[in-house]
């Protein structure tokens, strides 16, 4: 399906059929049959034009002239002022004479009907014929000599005289004309001009000072979370909890084995299984490829952890050194971070994320200047977002499950540890089954590749998403089946909107056809893509932020009420979640301007229906 160029309601500049003259219009609707948009002019005439009759407002350039009217009707008046109609050379002799009577007859109608107004032939809307852009009336002017005698142009008598005599018979000649007249074009369409990233003015998380200090603040927070999980008393309240020595936090060992994991699940990215995919047009105009592969990897890597099961290697490593791996990780991210700004002053602009192209080093570190930095067909960016981290959240788990088992005396896992294990691997495990649809996300296609997301992919989300687990290691909690079950629906109920909706948007994505979604109403914009209305985005804008946030309470539920540790996740994702929706919302707002606004009066309620 061809992708429209102009959204309804947009003003833009239209063609008036016939003529070379552009006029300012506003679209009504558009027919996605034959192609053609009606528009609407200032005077209230209503025309079908195609889309290579309309051009948008900004690429004209405007001239000076006095006789520039935003209206067909009063186009007339720069040909009257460059001399009266006049015969044309090759008319033969015989119809350059005329009688007395016939001059005073066509001086007398000239007279009444002045300079007459332009009245467009409606079209028959009993014709199944689509108007498809050629002419349908030939303009005839006619010069005027004194201001008084054009305001006679009221004479309904005259006006029927003129268009039963001059419009329904056109003349060859009034074309000549209008090629004559070309050259007094309104405006003029520029070149076009090749899309460059520029540097962005808006600053988000407050700027160069408050990137700063959140680069400083973030590492305490996991640091603080870890260490308060260890204590016997983990109360906020008891603040600060005894702080290791600064020697204990590296330790060259499990620095090696976090190098081993990172280059593991590289390799496994690398494998030449599982399909290609092109992703979404970015910013820069340029659609790259990604091999989707990451649930083989999760099945490579769960086979991996079974042979080193099997080989007694044991789990309870990563619990007993779980501050130094996080601090490993830190490292990591930060060298990494280095080495991606180094690299992204070489990139070109083209290259660059709008976000992160600011001007500012500290800004430029934190966002990430590069969009999509690749070594060969390596993408960093996309191989951090799922593999390393996520997977690695699914693998600490684990191996809290078999530490608590051994410092609690289990011979199996307790019900709260099951629930927190099993809730997150269901959400590791849809992740990684539905791959692709990562590449429509606001990380991949609008965030550049910096310390944001490297610190967020490789030390917050393995080191703070597991933090239930961690937490009931030396807290555990005792679940009755009721409760249990309870907190089953709840994380059930959020995972069900979770996907419905995620899945209803990428199925209309795919194919606005497809029975699933064909019945969803639509409001179409600009760029060619439509905003659902109905179904889950008919709700509220984000509904998959509101299942994310109820699995996100469920995960913390197992853990009891007695602390409000165990519940630094959901607090966090609600934060968290309503300022991406913030930054999402003005994103949309300058990429689809008057549809956006237009959905927004349609859904008002952005995550939690009628409440936000």
């Amino acid at each position: 399906m061809p992708r429209r160029k102009f959204a309804d309601e947009e003003v833009v500049m239209g063609r008036w059929p016939g003529s070379v003259l552009y006029y300012e219009v506003q679209v009504t609707s558009y027919d996605d049959r034959t192609h053609l948009y009606t528009v609407k002019y200032k005077d209230g005439t209503e025309l079908q034009l195609k889309e290579s009759d309309m051009r948008s407002v900004s690429s004209f350039r405007f001239r000076k002239s006095s006789s520039s009217s935003g209206s067909p009707s009063r186009r007339s008046g720069s040909r009257s002022r460059s001399g009266s109609r006049s015969r044309s050379p090759g008319r033969p002799a015989k119809h350059r004479r005329r009688s007395s009577s016939q001059s005073r007859e066509a001086k007398n109608e000239k007279n009444m009907v002045g300079e007459p107004n332009l009245i467009p032939l409606k079209l028959n809307e009993n014709n199944t014929n689509q108007y498809n852009g050629e002419p349908d009336v030939t303009e005839v002017n006619y010069s005027s000599h004194n201001i008084l005698e054009r305001q006679r142009i009221g004479s309904e008598r005259a006006r029927e005289r003129f268009l039963e005599r001059y419009i329904l018979h056109p003349r060859q000649e009034e074309k000549r004309t209008e090629e004559m007249y070309s050259e007094e074009r309104r405006f003029e369409t520029p070149k076009p001009v090749v899309k460059v990233c520029t540097k962005t003015k808006e600053l988000e998380f407050g700027g160069k000072i408050g990137t700063f200090f959140m680069m400083l603040i973030l590492p305490v927070i996991v640091l603080y979370l870890v260490l308060m999980c260890t204590q016997e008393d983990p109360s906020v309240l008891n603040f600060p909890p005894p702080l290791p020595a600064f020697e204990s936090l590296w330790e060259t060992r499990v620095f090696c084995v976090f190098l081993l994991w990172f280059f593991l699940q590289a390799l496994f990215y690398l494998l030449p299984i599982g399909k290609v995919v092109e992703g979404t047009t970015l910013s820069n105009g340029i659609r790259l490829e990604y091999r989707i592969n990451g649930f083989y990897a999760f099945i490579l890597t769960a086979v991996a952890i079974g042979i080193s099961l099997y080989f007694e290697i044991e789990l309870y490593y990563l619990h007993d050194n779980f501050l130094q791996f996080a601090a490993c990780a830190l490292v990591f991210s930060v060298v990494l971070s280095i080495y991606l700004y180094a690299r992204s002053l070489r990139a070109s602009e083209q290259e660059l994320s709008t976000a992160g192209n600011s001007g500012n080093i500290i800004y430029g570190f934190f966002m990430g200047r590069e969009l999509n930095p690749r070594i060969g067909n390596f993408d960093l960016k996309y191989f951090c977002e799922l593999r390393p981290g996520l997977i690695g959240w699914v693998v600490i788990n684990f191996a809290m499950l078999l530490t608590e088992m051994k410092v609690q005396h289990l011979n199996i896992p307790s019900l709260s540890m099951i629930l927190v294990n099993g809730f997150q691997l269901l959400y590791v495990v849809d992740g990684l089954w539905n791959e692709e649809a990562i590449l429509t996300t606001m990380d991949i296609i609008h965030e550049g590749f910096g310390f944001m997301l490297a610190f967020g992919d490789l030390v917050w989300v393995p080191f703070l998403f597991s933090l239930q687990a961690f937490y009931l290691v030396k807290h555990p909690n005792e679940l009755s089946w009721l409760t249990a079950s309870a907190v089953i629906a709840l994380n059930m109920l959020g995972y069900y909107i979770f996907r419905s909706s995620n899945s209803q948007k990428n199925s209309f994505r795919q194919n606005p056809k497809d029975p699933k979604v064909a019945h969803l109403k639509v409001i179409p914009t600009a760029n060619g893509k439509n905003l659902l209305v109905s179904g889950w985005w008919g709700l509220v804008r984000h509904p998959n932020y509101l299942g994310d946030i109820i699995m996100a309470l469920a995960w913390s539920l197992p853990c009891g009420i007695n602390h409000i540790l165990p519940y630094f996740y959901i607090i966090y994702f609600i934060v968290l979640l309503i300022h991406r929706e913030a930054r999402d919302d003005r994103l949309c707002k300058k990429k689809y301007g008057l549809a956006w606004e237009k959905y927004c009066q349609r859904v008002p309620y952005r995550i939690f229906p009628y409440i936000y």
